[in-house]
């Protein structure tokens, strides 16, 4: 049994957060051999995020705090499959690198980026590299409990790719994907079948790859 912080938290080594399970699911296999790991998925976007967060710091206490999935790439030269990160903690950034993840700015937004065009706006706005919804949420938490945290992505779309279907539409009112919405939008255009599924496979990849890179960080 892992000893206990005064206000009865249990410490443990590190937090990793996914909102989905589609992007938890490689890493949960391979964390199996890695000691003093738990893994938690929060829901999409920052209200979901920010509950699902503290409500497991109300029990334990983790050393660090990781805040991983998929994200939408802003910045033309990043290609997909590529793990992308960002913290402000040096000694960690030394040993992200060292696992061949790329530093990265990060921009978390309250909706998805579908379009390249949307991608392109985002890119000018803000000089972000890249965009996902939930890590601005976890990060401000961390934060607020003096815990180090590192975004740490996958980039599953890259800044001149349009999504299949436009996901914002596609989410109930807890912000989490409505498989009826999804088949509803697909009986509405069945020609698009072919790219959801290359798209599936495509960020089955993606999460692949970045389990593989949480893996070595971990180990």
């Amino acid at each position: 049994m892992n000893p206990k912080v005064e206000n009865e938290r249990e410490e443990i080594g590190t937090l990793v957060c996914f909102a989905l399970e589609q992007e938890a699911a490689p890493f949960r296999k391979m964390a199996m051999k890695i000691p003093d790991v738990a893994i938690l998925v929060t829901g999409m976007g920052t209200k979901n995020a920010d509950a699902a967060v503290r409500r497991f710091l109300a029990k334990n206490l983790p050393k660090l705090v990781l805040t991983c999935g998929f994200a939408g790439g802003l910045d033309p030269e990043l290609e997909s499959g590529e793990v992308v990160f960002m913290t402000g903690y040096p000694a960690l950034e030394e040993r992200l690198v060292d696992v061949d993840a790329i530093m990265a700015n990060f921009l978390s937004s309250p909706r998805i980026a579908t379009t390249a065009a949307e991608k392109k706006q985002l890119r000018a706005e803000t000089g972000a590299d890249v965009v996902e919804m939930e890590s601005g949420a976890i990060l401000a938490v961390c934060r607020e409990n003096r815990i180090p945290c590192a975004m740490v992505r996958v980039i599953s779309d890259t800044a001149d790719e349009d999504l299949p279907l436009d996901f914002n539409q596609l989410v109930n009112s807890e912000t989490n994907l409505s498989y009826f919405r999804l088949a509803w939008a697909i009986v509405k255009v069945p020609w698009k079948i072919g790219a959801l599924i290359q798209l599936h496979k495509k960020t089955s990849m993606a999460a692949q790859q970045l389990a593989e890179v949480l893996t070595k960080l971990l180990w």
